[in-house]
């Protein structure tokens, strides 16, 4: 449930085809990913459903910092996973180092920064502590503390103007909320939740993998601000009807279960 597998390994590993021959049922989050398994067969019982993280509930805490300005912060999200995938030479955070002098200097928006996964050797935290440090003496940057839960992380990514964000759900929460995002992605689930969203992802993901120029996050960002008004516009018509379509997957398990005398149930984490 809520798979997204690179079109490319469905195709060429024969293996990965069998085994995903096998499940009862398989939603995918995006039509990039459900594309791929119907065109190569696996179809039987197989539906394009979005991530039930856009039904998420959220809640906004009372205790934000008080360098957040409600309807007037820049989220930014960064994730260790990107920074191992750049293209070189640490481009990722002088992309972010650039973003953030820009809109200290040529905006009034304040930056809040906002881990959004605190695991182990897998912590955006640490990473985001760095630039506050950085930036703090401007009095315009927060760091969100890591102890917040998802609904509260929502909340808080929800009274942002603008969201950059690398990790999936972070960037979830920015267009369910009807924040104005730009996704630091590397895989499939990135590009096809944008495409579903606005018809394509090309002004709304950066590749970073394919990232070569300092200045490449402050120009998508750029386009963001350019096109704030059309893009609330859109979240506001469209938005709606592709949250209520996650309720899809309830009916679809249950069908499921009903034709089954004995089931279970495998989750597919990330692209594995």
């Amino acid at each position: 449930m809520g798979g997204s597998i690179e079109p490319e390994k469905i195709e060429k590993d024969q293996k990965l085809r069998e085994d995903l021959q096998l499940y009862s049922l398989i939603t995918a989050r995006e039509s990039l990913t459900y594309n791929a398994l119907v065109n190569n067969n696996i179809s039987k019982n197989t539906f394009l459903i979005p991530d039930p993280a856009f039904c998420l509930e959220k809640t906004t805490p009372g205790n934000l910092p008080k360098n957040f300005i409600k309807g007037n912060t820049v989220g930014i999200n960064i994730s260790p996973m990107v920074q191992n995938l750049q293209y070189g030479n640490n481009l990722i955070y002088k992309n972010i180092i650039n973003l953030i002098k820009y809109i200290l200097k040529e905006t009034d928006m304040n930056i809040a920064f906002i881990p959004h996964v605190t695991w182990g050797n897998n912590n955006d935290y640490n990473i985001l502590k760095k630039l506050y440090k950085k930036f703090k003496y401007s009095k315009r940057v927060c760091l969100i503390g890591d102890s917040f839960n998802c609904k509260e992380l929502k909340g808080i990514i929800s009274e942002c103007r603008f969201l950059v964000a690398s990790r999936t759900h972070a960037s979830i929460a920015g267009y369910s909320s009807e924040v104005p995002t730009l996704v630091l992605g590397y895989s499939v689930k990135a590009n096809g939740i944008a495409k579903d969203i606005f018809g394509d992802y090309k002004n709304y993901v950066l590749p970073v993998q394919n990232m070569k120029e300092k200045d490449e996050v402050l120009n998508g960002f750029k386009r963001l601000i350019h096109n704030e008004t059309k893009i609330k516009e859109h979240y506001r018509f469209f938005m709606p009807q592709y949250i209520e379509k996650v309720l899809l997957s309830k009916e679809a398990v249950i069908k499921m279960i009903s034709n089954k005398n004995d089931f279970k149930i495998a989750v597919m984490h990330n692209d594995k």
